[in-house]
């Protein structure tokens, strides 16, 4: 379930990374939907730390064992494969547009693949070792690591606004 929320935030940043590509061509413009842009990137980032956080600790707390599906587990498998692609060419393409919203977009899918291996990592390790705490202490030990690309996403776009 946590893969699959991080999934849907994951498509809402790529979502909205899209908008100044078909945005207005006047410069003014597309720096507003970029500033936008990357807002909600940042936002998303930010409620990427938080679910992440909240099932962590409900996992621990809970004691959930953690359990993986088969259609799951081939999910984090292809992510694990596909994501860094995707996250190379997004850097490629938004360097060449100088898009700063495609970029931390770009941020969010490599993340993704490092969320994919601790999913992989922590059913691996419940199996093979009975550490059901493996999963959601990794992902807890990740949380700090995208709140700050959510908070500089954030930022930069406030400081796009004041020219800081």
């Amino acid at each position: 379930m946590g893969f699959g929320a991080d999934s849907a935030i994951e498509l809402a940043s790529a979502t909205a990374a899209l908008w100044p590509l078909y945005s207005d061509r006047r410069p003014a413009e597309r720096e507003r939907v970029e500033r936008r842009t990357r807002r909600i990137i940042g936002a998303a980032f930010l409620a990427l730390a938080a679910h992440i956080t909240v099932d962590a600790l409900h996992a621990l707390l809970t004691r959930d064992v953690p359990r993986g599906t088969q259609l799951g587990l081939a999910v984090a498998g292809l992510s694990l494969i596909t994501m860094p692609l995707l996250a190379r060419a997004k850097r490629r393409v938004s360097a060449g547009l100088a898009s700063g919203a495609l970029r931390a977009d770009g941020t969010q899918t490599a993340l993704c693949t490092y969320l994919s291996a601790i999913v992989l990592g922590g059913l691996a390790l419940n199996v093979a070792l009975g550490w059901r705490w493996a999963d959601p202490v990794a992902a807890l030990a990740f949380i700090p690591i995208i709140a700050r690309e959510g908070i500089e996403g954030l930022r930069a776009a406030a400081c796009d606004d004041c020219c800081c």
